[in-house]
């Protein structure tokens, strides 16, 4: 059961989080009865959401991610953009050990965005320890992959792959895929082209 919590009405993350939501929705082909039938959430409680009226938690933002053929990260991205009327800093530097920000769920997943804002693409930092492929995922954006340290079992369209430290792999939007650890923990680099842009 997902709870419902009244956002703020000056709470200019939601609207946009909810907007992002509504136009990924549209541009997936999606009615709300759809998408509420995809994630198991009900349908007001996701026109309260498109609408920015409603919190939820990180698991029901999973859902919506999913069925979205997206991630939390970039739904998360999408709320924290500026209003649409500033465009993005042209520069955005992050050192390491310099964030403080939580890692988010990318799939499966902790991951750390390295961007923020309205972008055409989202890097990230992902730290996968699972040794188990898990489900499978797809999106409509290309996105690319390199590992940074570990062993990494990848799945693409049914072809399994084991990539290590500086391997990489580019892959087109609608490939199926998932990935999960060859031994010990795995950190990747990936970079997802943004829905929408």
């Amino acid at each position: 059961m997902t709870a419902v919590s009244p956002l703020q009405d000056n709470d200019p993350s939601g609207a946009r989080l909810g907007a992002h939501v509504r136009a990924l929705r549209r541009a997936r082909g999606l009615t709300l009865v759809q998408l509420a039938s995809a994630t198991g959430l009900s349908h007001p409680f996701l026109s309260q959401v498109e609408r920015g009226l409603a919190n939820f938690s990180l698991p029901s933002l999973r859902r919506i991610a999913v069925a979205l053929e997206t991630s939390p990260v970039e739904l998360i991205a999408a709320a924290e953009a500026a209003d649409g009327t500033a465009p993005p800093p042209r520069v955005e530097t992050y050192h390491a050990g310099d964030s403080a920000e939580p890692m988010s769920d990318f799939a499966q997943d902790p991951a750390l965005p390295l961007a923020h804002g309205s972008r055409p693409f989202l890097p990230m930092t992902i730290e996968c320890s699972r040794t188990e492929p898990g489900e499978t995922f797809t999106h409509a954006e290309d996105e690319w992959i390199m590992v940074l340290d570990g062993s990494l079992r990848l799945e693409l369209d049914g072809v399994e792959t084991l990539l290590g430290p500086g391997d990489s792999t580019y892959y087109s939007g609608g490939v199926l895929h998932r990935w999960w650890c060859a031994g010990g923990p795995v950190r990747l680099l990936a970079v997802k082209q943004q829905a929408g842009r």
